[in-house]
């Protein structure tokens, strides 16, 4: 799956420690969530999507042999 996370939280002037905090996760997840390695629940990736104001389909691709 990839993710836009990163780009987002560029446009927005959000470091990982922040958004992590808006999303009530750590930073680590964050970080590995940015780095493909960690697949969110729908729970966090709804707060995610709320938080950058985007879909969840905007903020995580999946390619065609994830589906």
């Amino acid at each position: 799956m990839k993710t836009r996370i990163k780009e987002l939280r560029a446009r927005d002037g959000l470091n990982q420690t922040q958004l992590a905090r808006r999303a009530k996760i750590s930073r680590q997840t964050v970080s590995l969530i940015e780095r493909e390695d960690y697949v969110p629940s729908l729970l966090i990736a709804k707060r995610i999507s709320i938080i950058f104001n985007e879909p969840i389909e905007n903020i995580f691709i999946f390619t065609e042999e994830e589906l």
